[in-house]
This record gives structure tokens, C-alpha cells and sequence, in this order.
């Protein structure tokens, strides 16, 4: 086993040579933030502990819809997922988490789980938001129309509005 020295070091030469932001948060602990392209940044905490290198990255905040679709669809994703799994906590706010073996960590492995974090994050971030707060995505979105406001940053979600091959607008679904 590596001691948590070794490991910490590690991470820090690792975010470094990545040109990651991060920041010591307590003897061991780091606070990294991984740019991405749809959730535009996700803080990845790694604590060092005597055993295991603990992963731990807020995703999304508690749903305000359709609590039970997303937690479905989360725990579907889990069975496909490396190093990481999503998590809710006791309010529901979602989380990836993660622990390694301290022996199993190199430079290598760390690279795959600050990957995994990143790509979980990144790619399922808008569906998770149309899932679990498409109500207020429309409403939003219907404001911004009526008040000539710019939709771009809604450009994810424009599926929703679009006529379909029907005529119908994706304001029908749920």
C-alpha cells in the first residue's frame, strides 16, 4: 500500500501537469475543478484516507419533477460506469463518488477517474436536467420567447420546442 503522503503528492503533480485548477482543502483532501462543456464545471473532491482514495463531485442538485424517472435512469447508468457511481444524498441532491485502493493508485488510474468524473458529469448533465426540471426548463424558455429574451444557453433543451413532424411542439411532452 502507498502511504497518503505519496498519493497526495501524486494528485497534486497529476492536476498540475493537466493544467487543472485545484486547491488543498485539509491535510490529504483536494478540491480539483474539471472544465467541461455542458455542466460547464464540476468540483471533484479527493480525499486521501489511510486505505482508499475517496472520489466524491456534486452533479445536480435534488430534482424538482420526476424524482423517481431520474433516480431509474441514474442507477442504469451506474451498471456502465468506471470508478464512479452516481449517489443521491438525504435531500436528494446527486453526486458521483467513487474510493480506490491506495495501492492501486498511479498516475494512470487517477488520470481515468478525473476522466470518469468528468465524462459522467459532462454527458448526462442535460438530460438529467430535462428530466428532473423540465417544467421550470419551459417555463423559462417560454419567458425568454415572450420577453425577446436570448434562448442561447437553453440551446440544449430546444428539442423541447421544436415542431415536430406533426406540428407539435415539444411543449406537449412530459
Amino acid at each position: 500500500m502507498r502511504p497518503q503522503g505519496e498519493v497526495a503528492a501524486l494528485v497534486e503533480a497529476v492536476c498540475a501537469d493537466r493544467e487543472l485548477e485545484f486547491e488543498s482543502t485539509g491535510e490529504f483532501s483536494y478540491a480539483v475543478t474539471l472544465p467541461g462543456t455542458h455542466k460547464l464545471k464540476t468540483v471533484c473532491n479527493l480525499i486521501v484516507g489511510e486505505h482508499a482514495l475517496r472520489v466524491e463531485a456534486f452533479v445536480m442538485r435534488q430534482p424538482d419533477e420526476r424524482r423517481e424517472e431520474l433516480w431509474a435512469w441514474l442507477l442504469q447508468r451506474n451498471s456502465r460506469m468506471y470508478g464512479v457511481a452516481f449517489a443521491i444524498d438525504p435531500v436528494g441532491d446527486v453526486y458521483l463518488t467513487g474510493r480506490v485502493g491506495l495501492g492501486g493508485v498511479d498516475e494512470d488510474e487517477l488520470d481515468r477517474l478525473l476522466g470518469s468524473v468528468l465524462t459522467y458529469a459532462d454527458e448526462s448533465f442535460d438530460t438529467m436536467l430535462e428530466i428532473g426540471f423540465g417544467t421550470a426548463i419551459r417555463r423559462e424558455w417560454e419567458w425568454r420567447v415572450r420577453n425577446g429574451e436570448s434562448t442561447a444557453n437553453l440551446r440544449a433543451f430546444a428539442h423541447l420546442f421544436e415542431p415536430s413532424t406533426t406540428g407539435e411542439t415539444g411543449l406537449d411532452r412530459p
